[in-house]
């Protein structure tokens, strides 16, 4: 990747803080301008780079978190404006995920306790010839105005080093063998818009508290003017408690940035770090609150650059904003790679957060590359630990530990069929094979290992399982304690990753391992059936809203048992006053078991409810984005007291695949939206919802309003796709055009 460049560090520390690497280099004499310049870097940490004093792009936090140990991406970007006869590339480099901090465990420098970086610019003239520059010993290192950075807790930058002389270091070439530098396959991460303030207050307790408007992830730009010296200090926080930012649910994160003034106007924005925040505790801002309403504080919200792709909209505000909510927390959690959260001390790749999220994620925004990058991750982290996906990718934990009581470290359903699951959701809504062809090896090696885990009996009951974790029903304390059985729940996601990797090898023409599947699957299916289905009761013998989820949803019953299983699912939901009672397992699927069963009513009375447990109880409680438990803030407003609790969690957000499948009415048929499926599902209390779909054949949307019994259906078709439209009596199949359909609407059972 790197011919020529070489890998340089800093010699010795200079100043503390974030050191800026410096090199300068001269145009190749006789040949004119370069016609195209180009700039390839990289890191072990983050970098920022300048040529000649400007930033070389808006791309940030490069190269971002990979398996370092066996993957590091290399940003590329044209520099060809920036170049002249004599110039300097500088990289400043910060801790990011290399050296920073990382996991609930206090730890540090976990992959390295030295950065450094690599660059080489490659210049061509119009004459043909060819120059590169790349990093190397002749280079020098000093200390930039970045004091201290930390992506948990914060970064201070002093002003007062701007433009003042600063002594240059050497550097030192290091060598790292296990180092691999690759081109990014997803994107970059970017800024993606600015907010300005929308109030600010003093506290009971007299604190400056400044709220931008909704729950963000990224950092405050301020524009600033006092003496010198002077220190500003922003404490960042998702919620408040008594009227003060609530800081606990951040555990160890300390998220406050330092700004210290030159003297004169300064601005300072902390590209080395991000938060999860909606208000900022401001400390030592000239003027106080009367200044900061007059302007100079902008939160800066960042996020992998993803283009939007699906849209959402009904007649119920409330629906209208958790769908809002989905979007806002797939932004906040996508920074780089599919994190469970923004805020804390945390901030991980968990595989059971994204296994269940994909569909939703992959309808909201064109993130195929973005997930296959991060699947290369999974797949070497899973080649180096005999076939287990890790609970997170990249695995930090198998560096700081895990608690007690979930070691060893094995495969665990939901979480480790990411790699099964999410690479079928890339495929479906993007076409791509591409997914499925790089990942199908992970596949295999996740189903035989899973295989050596089951006991005699067929069923995947042994070993440590989350099962359907943060049931609502669950102690605060004891986010496993569910209702579902375990060993139902992991059985259950054994077969239908059988049944998905089937269909895969299908599509992809490996008929060498197909029967290997079907046994798998098969065998699986037998072995629920009889430890789990009680026929003649007609019941499940683990009596719960998650176990006849999966059960119906994943096809683990036979068509005259759906019926049963669609009631008994029913009269549960109904029993618990159509309150939510489901976790991460069970939630993205029961509405689903609901409506494919004929209660699309009990369907529409759980999605619609507003007290808590709920979709929309957050939403009530003034929620912009998605909540990790379902009673996170508890009603008289009061931060639920469990060591886990986060305000940006994407996971229940799940429930937005449904809304646009079923209650708009759009799904695909065919890998990449080729053949679509249009059959809204109208619900009490909603008279009208539209759905859009931007595939790779054009947008495919999909509006319908209630008048009276008569729905009225207007269908979008783009060339290249075929709609069956479903509505009433109306049963056909359309191509590209603008098609209207009106029926009388009762809902069906679709089995």
């Amino acid at each position: 990747m790197f011919p020529t460049a070489l890998l340089i560090s800093p010699a010795a520390p200079v100043g503390g803080g974030a050191p800026t690497l410096i090199g300068r280099f001269v145009l190749d004499p006789d040949h004119g301008e370069p016609v195209r310049a180009t700039l390839r870097y990289s890191a072990l940490g983050v970098v920022e780079a300048a040529v000649n004093g400007i930033r070389v792009s808006d791309e940030l936090l490069t190269p971002g978190w990979s398996s370092y140990e066996w993957r590091v991406r290399v940003a590329e970007t044209d520099v060809t404006a920036l170049v002249a006869a004599e110039s300097t590339l500088e990289l400043t480099l910060g801790n990011g995920w290399y050296r920073g901090s990382l996991t609930w465990m206090g730890a540090t420098g976990v992959y390295g306790d030295r950065l450094a970086a690599i660059a080489e610019i490659e210049l061509v003239f119009a004459d043909g010839h060819t120059q590169v520059w790349a990093t190397d010993d002749s280079w020098s290192v000093r200390a930039s105005d970045t004091v201290s950075d930390d992506l948990y807790h914060g970064q201070t930058i002093d002003a007062r080093r701007r433009g003042a002389a600063s002594p240059e270091a050497p550097v030192e070439v290091i060598d790292v063998p296990s180092v691999r530098f690759e081109r990014y396959v997803g994107p970059p991460v970017v800024p993606v818009e600015t907010l300005p303030v929308r109030d600010a207050w003093l506290s009971p307790t007299g604190r400056l508290i400044v709220d931008f408007g909704e729950n963000l992830v990224g950092w405050v730009r301020a524009e600033v003017t006092g003496e010198s010296g002077g220190v500003v200090t922003l404490r960042h926080a998702e919620v408040l408690e008594k009227d003060e930012i609530g800081i606990r649910p951040l555990r160890s994160a300390r998220a406050t940035d330092r700004f210290i003034l030159s003297g004169g106007t300064d601005v300072f924005e902390p590209r080395f770090t991000f938060h999860g925040f909606r208000y900022v505790e401001v400390d030592g801002w000239p003027g106080g609150v009367d200044a900061v309403r007059r302007g100079g504080l902008e939160a800066v919200r960042i996020s992998s650059r993803l283009r939007r792709t699906g849209t959402f909209s009904s007649s119920d505000p409330l629906l209208n904003q958790l769908h809002e909510n989905v979007v806002n927390s797939t932004r906040g959690n996508f920074v780089d790679l599919p994190t469970d959260c923004p805020q804390r001390d945390e901030r991980l790749g968990w595989t059971g957060d994204i296994a269940v999220f994909a569909p939703t994620s992959a309808y909201l925004f064109d993130v195929g590359d973005f997930l296959r990058d991060w699947l290369r991750d999974v797949s070497v982290e899973q080649q180096h630990q005999g076939g287990v996906v890790p609970y997170v990718v990249p695995d930090v934990l198998k560096y700081v530990g895990v608690p007690e009581d979930i070691t060893p470290v094995d495969s665990t359903a939901v979480w480790s069929d990411a790699i099964v699951w999410v690479p079928w959701a890339v495929w479906m809504a993007s076409g791509d094979v591409r997914v499925l062809s790089e990942n199908v090896e992970g596949m295999l090696a996740h189903l035989r290992h899973v295989s050596s885990l089951v006991s005699e009996t067929g069923l995947w009951d042994r070993g440590f399982q989350f099962g359907d974790w943060l049931d609502p029903d669950a102690p605060p304390e004891d986010p496993a304690a569910a209702k579902a059985d375990r060993g139902l729940v992991a059985t259950a996601c054994l077969y239908r990753s059988a049944d998905l990797a089937v269909r895969v090898v299908e599509a992809l023409g490996r008929w060498d391992v197909r029967c290997e599947l079907e046994h798998l699957r098969d065998a699986t299916r037998r072995a629920f059936r009889e430890a789990y289905v009680a026929r003649d009761e007609q019941r499940l013998r683990n009596h719960c809203e998650t176990s006849y989820a999966l059960a119906i949803v994943f096809g683990l019953l036979d068509d005259e048992e759906l019926s049963w299983a669609g009631d008994r699912l029913a009269e549960l939901v109904e029993a618990a006053g159509h309150r939510i009672s489901t976790g991460f397992a069970g939630t993205p699927y029961i509405l689903d078991a609901l409506s494919s069963t004929g209660h699309l009513e009990t369907a529409g009375r759980l999605l619609l409810q507003r007290e808590c447990p709920s979709w929309l109880y957050p939403v009530t409680m003034g929620a912009t984005t998605v909540w990790e438990r379902w009673d996170s803030m508890l009603p008289d407003g009061t931060i639920n007291p469990g060591e886990m609790t986060s305000f940006n969690h994407y996971a229940l957000g799940a429930v937005a695949d449904w809304m646009h499948r079923e209650l708009a009415g759009l799904a695909p048929l065919e890998p990449g939206y080729s053949r679509v499926r249009v059959a809204p599902q109208p619900i009490d209390g909603i008279d009208d919802a539209s759905t859009s779909y931007d595939s790779r054949h054009g947008t495919i949307a999909v509006a319908w309003r209630r008048e009276g019994g008569v729905v009225h259906l207007e269908v979008t078709v783009p060339e290249g796709v075929v709609a069956e439209v479903w509505l009433g009596e109306v049963d056909a199949e359309v191509g590209a055009g603008v098609h209207r359909f009106s029926a009388e609407f009762a809902p069906t059972v679709a089995v």
